[in-house]
């Protein structure tokens, strides 16, 4: 079941659109869903396909198509960092190993408190601000460095 305060939102989105293309609001509708539960569930997905009156196969097309969807459970703090060329060049491997070191796990991994996972991003389109991290999809952190990197895990412990 969609939570009411995203039904809100979602039928804010679908504003947006003619009722008869409801299917335009699949990115939002699941960014939303995703946004309250930090990953789409089967379930979710379902509701989503349901509250939309699409083909459940579709959305899961989409949310499996972006990168920017979680279709299994991450920690409370998801870091994506972008290692695609224009932060590669600026070190962004550096920023990796770091993470891992720190986190004790490598893309892809949750650590045990379930509080950090680490992802792979490709370019988010902020290649003057390389290396750069996600925090959670929504927060950018740009310029990285190992220092810049442990006062930000520090503030989200």
């Amino acid at each position: 079941m969609i939570h009411a305060d995203d039904i809100k939102l979602i039928d804010k989105e679908l504003k947006k659109f003619p009722d008869n293309q409801k299917r335009s609001a699949v990115i939002s509708a699941l960014r939303i869903v995703q946004t309250r539960h930090g990953w789409l569930s089967h379930e979710h997905i379902s509701d989503v396909a349901h509250y939309l009156e699409m083909p459940e196969i579709a959305v899961m097309e989409v949310a499996t198509f972006y990168n920017m969807f979680n279709i299994e459970s991450k920690g409370k703090y998801q870091i994506t960092v972008c290692t695609n060329i224009s932060c590669m060049l600026r070190n962004s491997d550096e920023i990796v190993q770091h993470l891992e070191k720190k986190l004790g796990i490598r893309f892809g991994e949750l650590t045990k408190d379930k509080k950090f996972s680490l992802k792979e991003g490709e370019c988010m389109g902020a290649c003057s601000g390389a290396p750069l991290c996600l925090i959670n999809n929504h927060t950018m952190h740009e310029h990285l460095t190992t220092e810049k990197i442990d006062k930000l895990i520090a503030s989200l412990k």
